[in-house]
């Protein structure tokens, strides 16, 4: 670095990857900031540079350098930097520390630091620990420890042959030429030195093997009546592997959340719009599942349904430096239990792009519901789907016998529309007639809005079209809805 590159460097001011010191008597403070950018995004101290950038310099003797190079030894791990001077025309020099991150976290005197903006703060304890364990991740990590107390008879062989054979099917992996559990779960990685892995355990482990050891691997499943948790609908907890509770929760789902029917015009077919897009939901759960930290015994997947949202939570932070924010963006994929997660893409449920949240924020809005909220707090990470404006308007399942009632008639669209097509084929009939006739409790509600349906469609006419009101009105099966009747009987 020259001088005209030193003048350009100092232009913008201090930020998170420039500091300026005005002499090397604050080297004190300089080897914090050092410390702080070793565990960040890199960057340069420089000595000689006042707090508003003007360029002074200060005389650079051998003892200055020395009493820098101490200063900066009480940085532990030792760091490789580099320092260089670069001469003024007054005869002082300004020095130049040169920091590259990477191969923390570092402590100075013992205390972890990091930047925040301009500043230079101390990390607190919990984040400090969390980098050490970050550190040691590729190595040493919970799922890739020997599962004490496991053998092969505590596993699903089945699932285990399930997930070779979709695997091989999807082409994410080659034939092995045997069904072998012992040398599937080796070329799997779940074995080492002959000994199975926690996340042998955590993917193929038989239910009633997760207590009390593997108590982590627990899916909590409610929904709520209403928009807090004051009242439970259902409540459930259950233990299994991540696979078999994968299908659990997208079952407590279809259990809970419903599934609008309509009709399509000339076609006379339902068409399912679910509340939630079924496909983000799988993704968020499959997520949760591959991503959460299973070192923590009391942790477990959550599973809210609330009559305004959805919410999916596991236990642990966010790991690497991610924020939420980032999570909205393209981010690089590095998957807490890469062992796991590996898994999962063979077995076709995730692929390994780090594109999880963005598909799911893809799809959410694609079915024109609120973007996902992201949300990470001490010790778990949450996702959020919201209902449209529109949709809570008709969402009032389990809030009383009359709108659950009107829930189920809307799901079962198909064939009240059809009894009523067969009803009027047969004879003229008034909106009571049919009511009474199908077994409606009201003959206002889902059963006017299906008629009214049927009407502007064509398929059925009124015989006082005049005269909507009136008592004596009743309704009669017009061509259309003949030609689409019978359409359904030669099927």
């Amino acid at each position: 670095m020259n001088l005209t590159e030193l003048k350009e460097l100092i232009r913008s001011g201090e930020n998170e990857r420039l500091e300026f010191k005005k002499s090397t008597g604050q080297r004190t403070d300089a080897a914090k900031t050092v410390c702080a950018m070793l565990n960040g995004l890199s960057g340069f101290v420089l000595f000689g540079i006042t707090d508003r950038g003007e360029i002074i310099g200060q005389h650079v003797s051998a003892n200055t350098l020395n009493d820098i190079a101490n200063e900066l030894g009480r940085i532990e791990p030792p760091a490789i930097l580099d320092m260089k001077t670069i001469v003024l025309p007054n005869g002082k020099s300004v020095i130049v520390l040169n920091i590259s991150a990477g191969g923390g976290p570092y402590v100075y005197d013992g205390r972890p630091y990091a930047r925040h903006g301009s500043t230079t703060q101390r990390i607190p304890q919990q984040r400090y620990e969390r980098m050490l364990l970050e550190r040691m991740h590729a190595k040493h990590r919970w799922e890739n420890q020997p599962a004490e107390g496991i053998s092969l008879k505590d596993l699903d062989r089945s699932e285990i042959t399930r997930t070779v054979e979709e695997a091989i099917r999807r082409q994410r992996m080659e034939e092995p030429g045997t069904r072998n559990a012992h040398n599937i779960l080796m070329g799997l990685g779940l074995i080492e030195e002959d000994k199975l892995l926690n996340a042998a355990v955590v993917l193929f482990g038989k239910t009633d093997k997760f207590l009390p050891n593997y108590s982590q691997c627990l899916l909590k499943m409610a929904r709520f009546r209403g928009t807090d948790k004051s009242e439970f609908i259902d409540n459930r907890q259950e233990y299994g592997n991540a696979f078999d509770l994968f299908q659990r929760a997208q079952r407590f789902i279809r259990d809970h959340v419903p599934v609008a029917g309509r009709i399509i015009p000339s076609v006379f077919e339902r068409i399912d719009d679910p509340l939630y897009p079924p496909a983000a939901l799988r993704e968020a759960l499959a997520n949760a599942l591959c991503h959460r930290d299973y070192s923590i015994g009391g942790g477990a997947i959550s599973l809210a349904i609330y009559d305004d949202r959805l919410e999916i939570s596991s236990t642990g932070d966010l790991p690497f430096g991610l924020t939420p924010e980032m999570l909205a963006k393209p981010h690089a994929s590095r998957p807490w239990n890469p062992l796991i997660a590996q898994t999962f893409y063979r077995r076709g449920i995730i692929e390994i792009w780090g594109r999880g949240t963005n598909k799911i924020i893809e799809l959410t809005e694609q079915a024109g519901l609120p973007t996902p909220e992201f949300e990470s707090y001490t010790g778990e990470f949450l996702i959020r789907f919201r209902l449209g404006k529109g949709a809570l308007k008709t969402r009032q399942v389990g809030a009383g016998a009359e709108s659950g009632a009107e829930s189920g008639a809307e799901s079962g669209a198909e064939s009240t529309g059809l009894k009523i097509l067969r009803l009027l084929s047969e004879k003229e009939c008034s909106k009571s007639e049919i009511a009474n006739i199908l077994g409606q409790n009201t003959i206002t509600g889902f059963l006017n809005r299906m008629m009214n349906k049927l009407i502007k469609d064509g398929m059925i006419t009124r015989t006082l079209p005049d005269k909507p009101m009136s008592r004596l009105q009743k309704y009669r099966i017009a061509p259309a809805g003949l030609a689409e009747l019978r359409r359904f009987q030669e099927q």
